[in-house]
């Protein structure tokens, strides 16, 4: 039976990168950062592009350049849409998960189960984030407000997802990229087929990049009892990651295609196809420190998406 390491409660997480700012901070103010995991930034860009992605879309659908005063606007409101509700979005997960990561080596040092921060204090947290992301929100038109208000039930529902199901991945990527349907409703105040359509291969390349993730905890995960794709998937994890990258692939250079994209969307999107392929082929699902690495280079992956989308539009 697989060996769990002991960490301490300041031991940083695998996935977290240096932060001086964080260091300059005072001691006490540390331990919600960490708990909005700010030191992790990776979740961040995992659900901001999906928003800037929609955002472009919505614009070409108006047959219109991504030039506007408001689409900057825009940009800002939803990058800092991405860092609040990321952030509540953990400290909710960690309130939910907060007995089953003090089981675990790997998340004893996780802010509540250490105790650096108190599970009432998490909760006021929680409720200060979710304000200032109903302010954001409420800067959208009506039909967006009420889109992202439906949301929440996925949001609230993740946490359980890796007790009831073996796909949790899947629900992450219905959450995560909630963000993509939401920017193109602020634009256009409507969905069409096109978002659609890149909604549901951003799901799937979620489903790729987070059986990734899922890899390096999937001998935790089996000890404790927790659902993962990655497990579900075990030795044929890598074909199944290469399967849903080229769906995502698919439906996203669709999407541009039905919303009449420039000449420009092919080829770019094409760099960012040949990016996934990188990472299906330098995948090693045995390799936790690997896994982790090609997880966070999908960071890279939705910028060269996001390129795509702006040289189409600004080009067509």
């Amino acid at each position: 039976m697989p060996q769990l390491t002991v960490m301490s409660s300041n031991s940083q997480p695998a996935d977290a990168v240096a932060a001086p700012w964080m260091e300059a901070l005072p001691r006490r103010m540390r331990p919600y950062l960490q708990l909005m995991r700010l030191d992790r930034p990776i979740g961040i860009w995992l659900l901001f592009w999906p928003c800037v992605f929609g955002l472009v879309l919505g614009a070409t659908a108006q047959d219109r350049s991504f030039t506007e005063w408001s689409d900057v606007y825009y940009l800002i409101l939803f990058a800092l849409g991405a860092i609040v509700m990321r952030g509540a979005g953990c400290t909710f997960n960690d309130i939910v998960d907060r007995k089953f990561d003090a089981q675990v080596a790997r998340t004893r040092g996780r802010p509540i189960p250490s105790g650096a921060v108190s599970v009432a204090s998490a909760v006021r947290l929680l409720a200060g984030l979710c304000l200032i992301g109903l302010a954001i929100l409420t800067q959208l038109n009506i039909f967006a407000i009420g889109l992202g208000a439906a949301s929440l039930t996925l949001v609230a529902a993740y946490p359980f997802m890796k007790q009831i199901t073996w796909w949790p991945q899947a629900w992450l990527g219905l959450t995560f990229n909630w963000g993509a349907l939401l920017g193109y409703a602020a634009q256009t105040g409507t969905l069409g087929w096109a978002d659609a359509m890149l909604y549901a291969g951003l799901v799937f390349w979620t489903l790729g990049y987070d059986t990734i993730y899922a890899l390096q905890d999937k001998d935790d995960d089996a000890l404790i009892g927790v659902k993962s794709t990655a497990r579900l998937f075990g030795d044929n994890a890598k074909m199944w990651v290469a399967r849903f990258y080229t769906i995502a692939f698919a439906l996203i250079l669709a999407s541009g295609y039905a919303a009449h994209a420039g000449w420009l969307f092919t080829p770019l999107m094409l760099a960012a196809g040949a990016h996934m392929a990188w990472q299906v082929k330098r995948l090693d699902i045995h390799d936790g420190d690997g896994a982790l690495a090609l997880f966070r280079s999908n960071r890279n992956t939705g910028a060269l998406m996001a390129l795509a989308f702006l040289a189409a539009n600004w080009f067509f």
